[in-house]
């Protein structure tokens, strides 16, 4: 087995659609990143969270703290951000991934 496949299956990988304007600046709708499973979540990291109101979806938001409640996420424009101002802290088990990349739009290619 090679050093990249045994990385992959220890840290599952998946690719996020950005919806809505909750992360502006930083991220616009239209982006799509990749989210990178696994580790903890440290502050300032930009991350994929399981939304509390319904499983099924995602959230990206930047983390602002990791306490003993649990990961406060926000989002970069408050005004438009749906997170623990009104969700209170997330279970660390919430955290799906940190994003690494952002593969497009090309203009916008690169690291996280």
């Amino acid at each position: 087995m090679t050093t990249a496949l045994a990385l992959r299956r220890r840290r599952p990988v998946r690719r996020v659609a950005v919806t809505g304007d909750s992360m502006l600046p930083a991220l616009v709708a239209g982006d799509r990143l990749v989210v990178v499973g696994g580790g903890r979540a440290r502050v300032g990291d930009v991350v994929a969270v399981t939304d509390p109101r319904v499983p099924s979806r995602l959230l990206v938001k930047r983390v602002a703290a990791v306490g003993p409640e649990g990961v406060t996420v926000l989002g970069d424009n408050p005004t438009a951000s749906t997170d623990s101002r009104e969700l209170g802290p997330l279970a660390p088990a919430a955290v799906r991934g940190r994003a690494v990349y952002r593969y497009f739009p090309d203009s916008r290619r690169g690291r996280l």
